[in-house]
């Protein structure tokens, strides 16, 4: 029986390890309070962060270079945007977030994610602060393509103080 405890311990604590928490880095003010729960999350039960950054397809331009160095460059702030927020996570748990970055519209992208990666395994978002309802992303995600998520989602309030994240966490 002692045998049985060990392999459920080892199974439980790689489990922890494992965990990834996924995080869609938009330019909402939320957007941070998304990213401390995560990190904080991660650092206190395990696991690792990634990020998520989906930029704009490049539209119909009429020279096939310009719309080249359009794309370019939106990547290229996309891995600046990505950086900075990497070294925030590291800040918080020690550890180097997964960075990604697609091009196309945000839910389907990120819906396209989820089935293609199994390595994340909880959803963390936070809703606007505004009046106007949660956000775009978590209308759709507990709405109309709700179905498609196949993996837990958590919806973090976006007004949340650092303290009040540390408590929750």
């Amino acid at each position: 029986m002692p045998d049985d405890l060990t392999d459920e311990t080892a199974a439980a604590a790689k489990a922890r390890r494992d965990r990834v928490f996924l995080v869609v880095v938009d330019d909402s003010p939320e957007r941070g309070v998304a990213l401390r729960y995560a990190s904080l999350r991660t650092k206190k039960s395990g696991g690792r962060v990634a990020l998520l950054r989906v930029v704009e397809p490049a539209g119909q331009v009429e020279w096939a270079g310009v719309g080249a160095l359009m794309a370019e460059e939106r990547r290229e702030e996309a891995e600046k945007l990505l950086s900075v927020l990497a070294a925030e996570v590291h800040d918080i748990t020690g550890g180097l977030p997964i960075l990604l970055i697609r091009e196309g519209e945000p839910r389907d992208e990120l819906l396209a994610l989820l089935e293609e990666d199994p390595r994340i395994s909880i959803l963390v978002l936070a809703s606007s602060t505004a009046g106007s309802g949660p956000g775009p992303l978590i209308a759709a995600l507990t709405g109309r393509y709700a179905a498609k998520l196949p993996v837990p989602m958590t919806i973090v309030p976006g007004a949340l103080s650092d303290a009040e994240l540390e408590r929750v966490t």
